[in-house]
């Protein structure tokens, strides 16, 4: 859609649904379209829990992919009549059983008053609890989460009146539980990062928004380096990057990426790591990602279509220090409504490679919006989108995932990992479903917390997403029929079937997705025929095995004979 027709059609959707004017302002840098900003104008309505109708949770499981609702009652089941969706995610990484989602709370679809919600786990996303919201009745929108290398986990919330914007930072006391928060300056499209780079600045939590949209203007940057008890006084952030995100490099520097008038910028400090001294940017230079942000359009004309991910590489290898940028982009170079577009930096963000279209669909095809960037310890990067190209002509969409182990030079092909759903059932007296994903990549795999309408209404919900194995699995040939898994997925044990054709040595193992080996179900001698191995979901010293990705290897008498994969869930 071309630039004036859009502006008409966001006027034309904000007339209909009398949205106030007051709340959309003029874009400093970027004159194409006014910007919806984050204040209350519909009242709060309280709607009790109890008694509320409900419908099974949605839930969805195959060889590559799991998806558990996080948005349910008490009884696991999904709630009728509200509205989930803008999820962030983080992990307790002494304890990854244990993970917390926040999103933005609509009680009611019929109003757009949102709350600070929030669900936990603690068996690595099987069940969520989701036990309300963290101050009921309190405006707030624009959730980000993320923790700290000893577990702790925080919640930075947009807050705002008539006019002003505030933000508060809540620490997690326990499983549902927050303390008071506190103050964080803040404002619009904010985002959060910690330092977990073990160096002098491990464990500072930085802040940064929109500057237009400011509770200090100028000001669009904030530290805290107490462990979020207070935080200091905002400074300007260099470029004046918008609509983006942090990250903090394995020297403990800081990167601020994010929209600039039609283009990209990333700003970056090394300052920030050092609490004896201020805040100050050393360097910003314009991302090339082949086109700008999209905004009010097609599948979420309301909102952004996925905001700007920068993120780096702490692997300590070939890769190391690297770090990268990505953005679902309105192309100046090609007829398509949008594209999941990657840039890359080898020297610290100083020079970036040509932007690559990470989407493998015809040009013109399709939207791909809500791109979402992860990195995994390893080095391994993880790319998400919603994608429209199985629905042509329509806006259907369904997520899509591609990844690469080096660097970003190859990627693996997409894959298709949800089911179709309609992204504009569920609007909550707003035509957005949100703004951003969240994604976390750990070796093993890609954890993300999304939004969708498989119930018929917004629902937040956890997805994990296995990494593709080290050890190689063999194609499927006639030898490898000879052996398979039932039931797959499981959840409490699985059989393990396979046929010698003569007596043998039989040794069958089960491998996690590092190719480690878990546990040896099978070991010695045995006669010709069917045989059946049974896995309870334990490691071979004890313990449950996590859910994800499993590996199980057959082997007669030193030969590998068959390899399969198992889901645990």
């Amino acid at each position: 859609m071309n630039t004036p027709l859009r502006i008409i059609a966001v006027f034309l959707v904000f007339l209909f649904l009398g949205v106030p004017f007051q709340n959309m302002a003029q874009q400093p840098g970027n004159s194409r379209i006014p910007e919806y900003a984050e204040l209350p104008d519909d009242p709060y309505v309280l709607v009790e829990r109890a008694g509320r109708a409900s419908s099974p949770a949605y839930h969805y499981t195959t060889a590559r992919f799991t998806t558990v609702q996080a948005n349910v009652n008490e009884a696991g089941e999904n709630m009728l009549g509200d509205a989930a969706n803008e999820p962030s995610l983080a992990i307790d990484p002494t304890n990854p059983d244990r993970m917390i989602i926040g999103w933005r709370q609509f009680d009611t679809i019929a109003s757009n008053f949102r709350q600070a919600g929030f669900a936990y786990t603690t068996d690595g996303g099987q069940r969520w609890t989701f036990p309300g919201v963290i101050e009921p009745g309190v405006f707030r929108s624009d959730p980000v989460l993320d923790f700290n290398t000893e577990g702790q986990i925080y919640y930075n919330s947009l807050s705002s009146d008539v006019s002003n914007y505030f933000c508060h930072v809540f620490k997690s006391t326990g499983d549902g539980a927050w303390d008071e928060g506190a103050y964080a300056y803040g404002g619009d499209k904010q985002w959060m990062v910690i330092d977990r780079s073990g160096g002098q600045g491990d464990g500072h939590l930085y802040a940064n928004w929109k500057q237009s949209f400011s509770a200090c203007f100028p000001g669009s940057t904030t530290r805290s380096t107490d462990g979020g008890a207070t935080f200091e006084d905002c400074v300007e952030t260099m470029g004046e990057p918008i609509r983006g995100t942090l990250a903090v490099g394995p020297q403990g520097e800081l990167y601020a990426f994010g929209q600039q008038g039609e283009s990209f910028v990333i700003a970056r400090s090394f300052t920030a790591r050092d609490p004896a001294l201020p805040v100050t940017w050393d360097l910003h230079t314009e991302v090339p990602l082949g086109g700008p942000i999209g905004l009010y359009d097609g599948p979420n004309p309301g909102g952004m279509l996925g905001q700007a991910w920068v993120a780096t590489d702490h692997s300590g290898g070939a890769t190391n220090g690297n770090v990268y940028a990505l953005c679902s982009v309105e192309r100046q170079d090609i007829d398509d409504p949008l594209d999941v577009m990657f840039s890359r930096s080898t020297d610290g963000g100083e020079t970036w490679s040509e932007p690559l279209r990470i989407n493998d669909d015809l040009p013109g095809e399709g939207w791909q919006w809500f791109g979402t960037l992860a990195v995994a310890p390893n080095g391994r990067i993880d790319v998400v989108w919603l994608d429209t190209r199985l629905d042509p002509g329509g806006l259907g969409s369904a997520l899509f995932h591609s990844s690469s182990t080096d660097g970003g030079l190859n990627w693996s092909s997409n894959e298709q990992l949800s089911e179709i759903f309609d992204p504009h059932l569920g609007w909550p007296n707003q035509t957005k479903m949100g703004d951003y994903f969240h994604m976390i990549s750990d070796n093993a795999g890609a954890h993300l917390a999304w939004a969708a309408t498989f119930n018929g209404e917004q629902d937040v919900y956890y997805s994990y997403i296995p990494a593709e194995p080290i050890m190689a699995e063999k194609n499927l040939t006639e030898s490898n029929r000879m052996v398979e898994s039932f039931p797959n997925p499981f959840s409490s044990s699985t059989n393990i079937r396979y046929r010698l054709e003569a007596p043998g040595l039989v040794q069958l193992n089960v491998f996690n997705s590092y190719g480690q080996l878990v546990h040896v179900l099978e070991k010695g001698q045995k006669l010709a025929g069917r045989h059946t191995a049974s896995w309870d979901g334990r490691r071979r010293q004890g313990g449950w095995a996590p859910a994800g990705l499993y590996f199980y290897q057959l082997t007669i008498n030193g030969s590998v004979i068959g390899v399969g994969r198992m889901v645990k869930i």
